[in-house]
């Protein structure tokens, strides 16, 4: 019997996810009434904001129809909508509670929400019973489904009805038991731009995880590929977009212009729908180069953009469509330093080589290494930090390009004092003349933020202590000057 005038409220079970739902119903002698689904209360009372796609209706003629152990590919919230059953679910995951069980008898005041990979069941226990289920994705053959007997003896479920007395199909009869179900593995995280800089230290972080999944440009490009073909996106929690274009001065080309709006921007947009549409969380990494770099104090977060070039403008565009997702880490970053060719490469070779460059010295920053960045992905999507926009860089006191050279030059064992510091306007005038009396034209240098230093109160505040970057500078340039690192250059 329905019992009325309960209030809205969830409680756990052994299943981690699974929540029995207690439901408000108002009723008096001509019947009653519910609210069964109602978004923004649930939400507010803990529910996960599952965004249903689709509802089904399970009507049963007579007592005791029973319906098998299914675990598929999405979430359900199920109820009833006249009569009553008894509940079954275990949990098909892999993990330390595959195999757990849990009953509840539902009427009309009571639901539950079933997360993907456990398995459901119930049982009538009067017949014209109408079973209710919101789900999160259509329905579709290819699905892959995970099935447990009705009567496994490891779950060992106590039917209120015999299952000898049941009404069950024969498909059911004949799933099997729970040693030869194969565990519904986790969602994985895909890892974009592989092949890059950042790609790579997220390679390092995660390669040993078989939940991770790795695609560099060749797999998918995100300037021309086909994104919703590329993957089969439900498969996925994660996806980590490691990858853009990043040719800033060549971007100030007609030809580099198309090609970073293709990347940075419609491809961009074409994943965050993607993330959307399936409820993924997008970590994407965005630039110091959003802002012009006039303020006089470190950016944070909420400063409005002002990009002066064509990349800080697709990187502003791509920040805005990826804050759109409701599931987004923005990590706005500046001067990133990884495995690939960079500044601190160049300085190394240079001071390897005995030349003495010149270097600007009235632009600002801290470099950021891309293991920082890898680790901090880490902390934010395993913590399940609040989503939003995360300043990310190196610690400690901002510097210039010049003075990091000379760091960089001291790191190698080399006289410091051989690099020479310059103005902006002096480094662009001498490149674009030593092009002139090279006989070709000068190639477009794009206009840079004079600071870069970003604000990093509100990482911190989630947890995460940068590391300084003048530490991480010497510790990648002794790595840069070991025999082996020299071995493998020159093999």
């Amino acid at each position: 019997m329905t019992i009325f005038g309960r209030e809205l409220r969830s409680a756990a079970t052994a299943i981690p996810g699974l929540t029995v739902w207690e439901l408000p119903v108002h009723g008096d002698a001509r019947g009653w009434f519910k609210e069964n689904w109602q978004r923004e209360k649930m939400l507010a009372a803990g529910l996960p904001d599952f965004a249903p796609a689709q509802n089904n209706i399970s009507f049963n003629d007579a007592l005791g129809v029973t319906r098998g152990i299914h675990a598929e590919p999405w979430d359900k919230f199920v109820s009833v909508a006249a009569g009553r059953i008894f509940g079954a679910w275990v949990d098909l995951r892999e993990g330390p509670t595959f195999g757990a069980v849990v009953t509840a008898e539902i009427d009309a005041g009571r639901a539950v929400f079933v997360p993907r990979g456990v398995g459901n069941a119930y049982q009538t226990l009067e017949p014209g019973t109408a079973y209710s289920y919101l789900v999160n994705e259509h329905w579709s053959a290819d699905a892959s489904y995970t099935f447990l007997n009705l009567a496994d003896e490891t779950a060992a479920i106590d039917w209120p009805i015999p299952l000898a007395q049941a009404v069950i199909s024969e498909k059911d009869r004949g799933h099997p038991r729970l040693p030869a179900v194969r565990p519904i593995p986790a969602r994985k995280t895909v890892v974009l731009g592989a092949g890059g800089q950042l790609g790579r230290a997220l390679r390092s972080e995660f390669g040993g995880d078989s939940r991770f999944d790795f695609a560099d440009r060749a797999d998918i490009d995100l300037g021309v590929s086909d994104l919703a073909s590329a993957r089969r996106w439900s498969d996925y929690d994660t996806v980590i977009n490691a990858a853009a274009y990043t040719a800033v001065d060549a971007a100030e080309t007609a030809e580099g212009r198309r090609a970073a709006w293709a990347a940075n921007v419609i491809g961009v947009g074409a994943l965050a729908r993607i993330c959307t549409e399936h409820r993924l969380t997008l970590v994407h990494v965005s630039s110091d180069y959003v802002f012009d770099g006039t303020l006089q104090r470190p950016y944070r977060e909420d400063d409005p953009v002002c990009p002066l070039g064509v990349y800080g403008q697709t990187k502003a565009a791509g920040d805005a469509i990826v804050a759109q997702v409701p599931r987004h880490y923005i990590l706005r970053t500046s001067w990133v330093i990884g495995d690939g060719a960079n500044f601190v490469r160049t300085m190394a070779d240079l001071a390897q080589r005995s030349i003495a460059p010149e270097v600007v010295d009235d632009q600002i920053g801290r470099l950021t290494f891309t293991s920082e960045i890898a680790r901090v992905i880490r902390h934010l999507v395993e913590s399940s930090a609040p989503y939003g926009l995360y300043n990310v860089t190196g610690g400690g006191d901002p510097a210039s390009w010049y003075e990091i050279a000379r760091a960089v030059f001291e790191a190698c064992g080399q006289d410091p004092a051989r690099v020479t510091p310059v103005s902006t306007e002096q480094y662009v005038a001498q490149t674009a003349e030593k092009a002139r009396a090279a006989g070709h034209p000068a190639s477009p240098i794009a206009p840079r933020p004079r600071n870069s230093a970003l604000d990093l109160t509100k990482i911190a505040a989630a947890g995460v202590a940068p590391g300084d970057w003048r530490a991480g500078l010497s510790s990648y340039c002794a790595r840069l000057s070991s025999p082996e690192r020299r071995r493998d250059q020159q093999i």
